[in-house]
């Protein structure tokens, strides 16, 4: 079967008014022994499987969780065991698992890969959990004929290393389990509880946590966008193509979400958050009128998510990365762990906010619910898809010409002519790379570095008149649009690119990655000389990280200005 759950993890601040509603008179409370299983490298964990067997109250289960369909959906099979012949097992310590019982089962497609007798003589017990549960049923009152019931589980306990029982991690979630009726009772009722106490959706499982446990990891590496797992076909609707689009973003946002609010200050997951939430809001702008569930309130609240994390990333950055590589070249050190600590919102604040996590739970909802429901299910969007990308292809080359038009273009500014828009209405962002790009840096000498130290207060670098802030805006905005377009072509690409053309729409993609990637480097550049300069107020040291990146804007103008004139020049794959 299919079990279909929200699991959240519990501030401290709120637990207390968290328990007055989870343990009342009509609640139960049960502990849970449970023994996990893997192979010694958990080829299991891998495969998103996990296996064990738990005691609940007094009775034994033998239980296989597996990916379902769906964000909050997992494939589910319990066997119910003999309680003797367990505890005879657990008495001589050769407890295991049953493998031959999911043969012909719901479960038998995830385990396809694996030979199971095999896998059964490899299996070896990792972990255990020990675990307090307290449920309550939660009924829809409102409406009998419904039958709407969803089981709360709040579990405090923790896991223990299967060799090491010194080595421990404390659980303390709550869980909301569709039981019957409507899922759209699930998502209310989990929303409710989110608001009341500050809950922060995680999508760890137990399993992936043992399996971090024995390998001494606080949490899983970071999670980059998988077009792979874009499910969509050339029939797909446009109500159908725009679910499977924001379900492809969130397989990126709510794992490297869930790692942030457990506390992970690893540049990496903000990264990937940050990318999974520029793609999402790409598909919201772009896809807008693809569905007419689409809530205009979700854009907002996922743009200023964006901006905080985005703040904060990049001053992160420029302390962990930029400033020790200037340092390995000369300069004198800057010390910008004040900066940092004054910064009012983290990533952590950021994604814990309440509007982004109801905002996020609307998200999921929005991805499972029935695409055939709505009015326009029965438009093909591929129908739709070479329009919108024309009409976002228009607008960049639009912002283009306002910012050549702020720099005094000449005659080679950039415009576009393409014939084949004539007709039509007028990876990523790749901040992983490094922003100072070594080879660069060795060739700008130190003498060149000190001649612009003296031209620093100059009102060309400062941008200080209000052409050059009009300009850096055009810019800020031709950087969103380029992205924009990035990611609606990856996402449109396997259902417009033709089968004799795949190298055009290869060769397209990769000039719209290398366009962003430079553009992204000016704008950061300029970023860091600003925060160079007004470091210098206070601390001469930041003169030389000032001059520093005065001297490369020139060299990033002009590469960015060829790169996207490779973009405007090249023969659209639509």
């Amino acid at each position: 079967m299919q079990e279909i759950e929200l699991k959240f993890l519990v501030p401290e601040s709120r637990l207390k008014g968290l328990l007055r509603q989870a343990q009342v008179k009509s609640s139960e409370v049960t502990q849970l022994a449970a023994h996990y299983y893997d192979t010694p490298d958990q080829q299991l964990a891998q495969a998103g499987i996990g296996l064990r067997i738990r005691k609940e109250g007094d009775a034994w289960v033998q239980t296989i969780k597996a990916g379902g369909d769906g964000i909050a959906a997992r494939l589910e099979h319990n066997a119910p065991l003999d309680n003797e012949q367990v505890q005879a097992m657990l008495d001589s310590n050769t407890l295991m698992p049953d493998l031959s019982i999911y043969k012909n089962t719901s479960v038998a497609p995830a385990l396809a890969e694996f030979k199971l007798k095999k896998l059964a003589k490899d299996l070896t017990r990792l972990y255990v959990t020990d675990v307090e549960r307290t449920t309550r049923l939660l009924v829809d009152e409102s409406d009998d004929e419904a039958n709407n019931h969803i089981e709360m589980a709040y579990d405090c306990g923790e896991i223990i290393h299967g060799n090491d029982d010194s080595q421990r991690d404390a659980i303390q979630e709550i869980e909301f389990e569709l039981i019957s009726g409507d899922i759209d009772f699930l998502f209310t009722t989990a929303k409710t509880w989110c608001k009341r106490y500050k809950l922060c959706l995680s999508t760890v499982t137990k399993a992936e946590r043992g399996s971090l446990l024995i390998t001494g990891q606080h949490h899983s590496p970071a999670v980059s966008a998988d077009l792979d797992q874009l499910t969509i076909n050339k029939d797909s609707s446009m109500p159908a193509f725009i679910r499977a689009v924001v379900h492809n973003c969130l397989l990126q946002i709510l794992p490297n979400s869930s790692a942030i609010v457990a506390g992970s200050e690893d540049d990496d997951h903000i990264l990937q958050l940050y990318i999974g939430i520029a793609r999402l809001q790409a598909a919201l702008q772009a896809f807008a009128s693809y569905s007419d569930e689409i809530n205009p309130d979700w854009l907002p609240i996922v743009k200023q998510t964006a901006a905080l994390i985005n703040d904060y990333q990049k001053l992160a950055y420029l302390a962990s990365d930029i400033e020790p590589e200037l340092q390995q070249h000369g300069a004198p050190i800057v010390d910008w762990t004040a900066d940092i600590d004054t910064l009012k919102i983290t990533p952590k604040d950021a994604v814990g906010a309440n509007d982004f996590q109801l905002t996020l739970l609307e998200l999921i909802a929005f991805t499972m619910s029935d695409p055939s429901l709505e009015p326009q299910a029965d438009k093909p969007v591929i129908d739709k898809l070479a329009k919108t990308l024309s009409k976002q292809y228009a607008k960049l080359g639009k912002v283009a010409q306002t910012l050549q038009s702020k720099k005094g273009a000449d005659s080679d500014s950039i415009t576009i002519e393409n014939n084949d828009l004539k007709n039509d209405e007028s990876q990523s962002v790749d901040s992983e790379d490094s922003d100072l790009e070594i080879t660069d840096l060795e060739n700008v000498n130190s003498e060149s570095i000190n001649s612009k130290k003296l031209d620093v207060e100059n009102d060309d670098i400062e941008n200080s008149d209000i052409d050059d802030k009009d300009a850096e805006q055009a810019m800020h905005k031709l950087h969103q649009q380029l992205t924009t377009l990035l990611y609606i072509s990856e996402f449109a690409a396997p259902l417009l690119e033709k089968k004799k053309s795949k190298k055009k729409t290869k060769r397209w993609l990769k000039r719209l990655v290398k366009a962003q990637t430079a553009l992204n480097h000016y704008r950061n550049h300029i970023m860091y000389q600003q925060r160079y300069q007004l470091k210098s107020e206070t601390d001469s040291n930041g003169l030389y990280g000032a001059g520093w990146f005065a001297a490369m804007l020139t060299r990033d103008h002009k590469r960015s200005e060829k790169r996207l004139a490779k973009v405007i020049d090249s023969s659209i794959f639509w």
